[in-house]
C-alpha cells in the first residue's frame, strides 16, 4: 500500500508553496498530486494556481516524488495542447508524470467560459474522446483525429514521453461507462467513493467501493484484462469518515482498503478554514509511520 498527497495550489511559490513539495518528499509520499481546475468549490474567492506550472515548479524542486494530476477533465481544455503539455511535464520531471483524468461536473469550471454546462451524457462523451486522443497523442508522433467532439489534425508531439509507451493514466470512474473507459486505457483506477453519502457513514462508504472495485473487474475482464492488471487509487477527504484523527485509525482506515486490492491511498495536506482542515503534525505522522505499520513493520504510535 503506497501513501500518497493532494496538495492544492492555494499559496503563491514564493510563500511556502515551494516549501510544501519539498517536504511531502522528505515525508516519503510516493506521489503528490495537484487539482487541475480554475477554481473550486468553497475554495473559490482564495488564491488558485494553474496546474500545470504548479507541477513544473514541484518537478525542479524534487528528485524522487511523483507528481500529477487528481484530476484534470475536457472542461476547459482540448486534447491536443494538453497532451504537448504532459509530455513536456513528462520530460522536465524526468519521467515522474502521472495524468489523473476525470469526466469532471457540473462546477464553477463548466461556466468559466461562459457556456451552459454540459450534460451527464455529453459530459460523459466527451470524457471517452478526450481519453481516447490523448492516448494517440502521447503514444505517437504525428496524430489525425476526427471525433464528434474533437478534432486534430497532424499534431506533432515529439519527441514523445520519457515514460514508455507514454506516462501513465489513472482514469476516475465510478459508473459503468467510466469503469470501461479505465479497463481500456488506464494504468490506473481512481475513486472517491460516493460524495453524496453522509460523511460518518463509513459502512455504506465501505460497500460503495466495494460495488465499484467488483464492477471495475468485470470491465477489465471485458478488456481480457487481470484484476491486477490496474493500481487502485483511494481519493480520501470526501466521504468515509476522518481517518486523519490519528495513525491509529488512520492504519485501520487504510488496512481495509488495502484488504480490497487497493495499491494507493491519497489524503490531502491540511488546508486552514476548509473541508480539508486537519492538524498537521498527525498528517505528517501519518505520512511518516502508516505505512510502515501497514507493511508489518514495528513502528507503533502512542499519543501524546
Amino acid at each position: 500500500m503506497r501513501l500518497s498527497t493532494v496538495i492544492l495550489p492555494t499559496r503563491r511559490w514564493t510563500e511556502g508553496a515551494g516549501r510544501r513539495w519539498r517536504r511531502a518528499e522528505e515525508l516519503g509520499f510516493h506521489a503528490a498530486y495537484t487539482y487541475d481546475h480554475l477554481s473550486w468549490r468553497s475554495l473559490r474567492d482564495r488564491a488558485w494556481f494553474g496546474a500545470v506550472p504548479t507541477l513544473a515548479a514541484a518537478a525542479a524542486a524534487t528528485r524522487s516524488l511523483r507528481l500529477g494530476t487528481l484530476v484534470a477533465s475536457p472542461t476547459f481544455r482540448h486534447p491536443v495542447p494538453f497532451a504537448k503539455e504532459l509530455m513536456s511535464l513528462d520530460d522536465v520531471s524526468a519521467g515522474r508524470v502521472t495524468l489523473g483524468v476525470g469526466a469532471g461536473a457540473n462546477g464553477f469550471d463548466a461556466t468559466a467560459l461562459g457556456r451552459a454546462p454540459w450534460s451527464p451524457r455529453e459530459r460523459a462523451a466527451r470524457f471517452e474522446e478526450f481519453v481516447e486522443l490523448l492516448d494517440l497523442l502521447l503514444r505517437g508522433s504525428v496524430v489525425s483525429y476526427d471525433g464528434a467532439f474533437y478534432r486534430a489534425h497532424e499534431a506533432h508531439n515529439r519527441p514523445g514521453c520519457l515514460q514508455s509507451p507514454r506516462l501513465p493514466f489513472a482514469v476516475a470512474a465510478t459508473g459503468p461507462r467510466g469503469m470501461r473507459l479505465a479497463a481500456r486505457h488506464g494504468q490506473a483506477w481512481v475513486t472517491l467513493g460516493d460524495p453524496r453519502l453522509p460523511d460518518g457513514d463509513e459502512q455504506r462508504f465501505h460497500a460503495t467501493i466495494v460495488e465499484q472495485a467488483e464492477n471495475l473487474d468485470k470491465a477489465l475482464a471485458e478488456q481480457g484484462r487481470a484484476a491486477g492488471d490496474i493500481e487502485r487509487i483511494l481519493l480520501t477527504g470526501f466521504s468515509g469518515g476522518d481517518p486523519l484523527r490519528s495513525v491509529d485509525a488512520f492504519v485501520d482506515f487504510a488496512g481495509r482498503y488495502a484488504e480490497l486490492g487497493f495499491t494507493e491511498i491519497v489524503i490531502h495536506w491540511p488546508v486552514e478554514d476548509s473541508v480539508f482542515e486537519a492538524d498537521e503534525v498527525v498528517f505528517e505522522r501519518i505520512a511518516s509511520q502508516a505505512p510502515r505499520q501497514l507493511a508489518g513493520g514495528s513502528d507503533t504510535y502512542t499519543p501524546e
